[in-house]
């Protein structure tokens, strides 16, 4: 099988868990910016002062980690399944970001690529460059996604608990993952505590998640 046809069919394989899971392929249309907009340019920050509007987030790193969160969401939720390094770097991307729907993305080429810290790493930075924000938090809302999408993989049992939790664990034995969390031993399903905080509760009517370091 070629390399396009075995990203394809892991694509294919894992789309159905939940809508997070459904990464798209192919250029789409001119109402979509290229992966390389998040990297130079006013798109980042006009989609993080939307974010900001739109959760009347008063702090600008609140948007921000809202913006990756999501962003990180949409495209580790589907390589997390695959168990894939499938190419997520901007250079390969399109996005867009809806004023209601939120933020879309999609791969333009079904093709591996490096690590997802290494794909993901330019956005992180670009991030830093438009807001305070701080790099341990970005990439506990990374993992906060890993993990949640190894508890979907659990549930939709293409995984076991211990085997999710075994792939989450390496993957937090090295930066930029490395002391993200702890996984939480549950019979036949996956916990996880992050030792980060997303932000999430900083917005209106926000509130804690349950990976979250402040819940008690």
């Amino acid at each position: 099988m070629s390399e396009f046809s075995e990203v394809l069919e892991a694509l294919r394989r894992v789309r159905g868990i939940n809508p997070f899971f459904a990464l798209d392929v192919g250029r789409p249309d001119e109402t979509w910016l290229p992966g390389t907009a998040l990297l130079e340019g006013p798109a980042l920050k006009t989609t993080i002062d939307a974010i900001a509007t739109r959760y009347k987030a008063e702090e600008p790193r609140v948007a921000a980690s809202l913006f990756f969160l999501s962003y990180t969401a949409r495209l580790l939720s589907p390589l997390t399944a695959a168990n894939m390094p499938i190419d997520i770097r901007p250079e390969n991307l399109w996005w867009q970001h809806h004023p209601v729907n939120g933020l879309s993305v999609r791969i333009e080429l079904p093709q591996l690529g490096p690590a997802a810290p290494e794909a993901l790493e330019p956005v992180v930075e670009a991030i830093q460059r438009v807001t305070p924000v701080a790099r341990g938090l970005l990439w506990g809302n990374a993992m906060s996604n890993i993990a949640g999408a190894l508890k979907m993989v659990v549930r939709a049992r293409m995984l076991t608990a211990e085997e999710a939790e075994l792939r989450g664990n390496r993957l937090m034995s090295s930066p930029p993952f490395e002391q993200a969390g702890e996984f939480l031993s549950i019979p036949g399903d996956l916990g996880f505590l992050r030792r980060s905080c997303c932000l999430y509760y900083r917005v209106a009517a926000g509130g804690k998640c349950g990976d979250c370091p402040l819940v008690k």
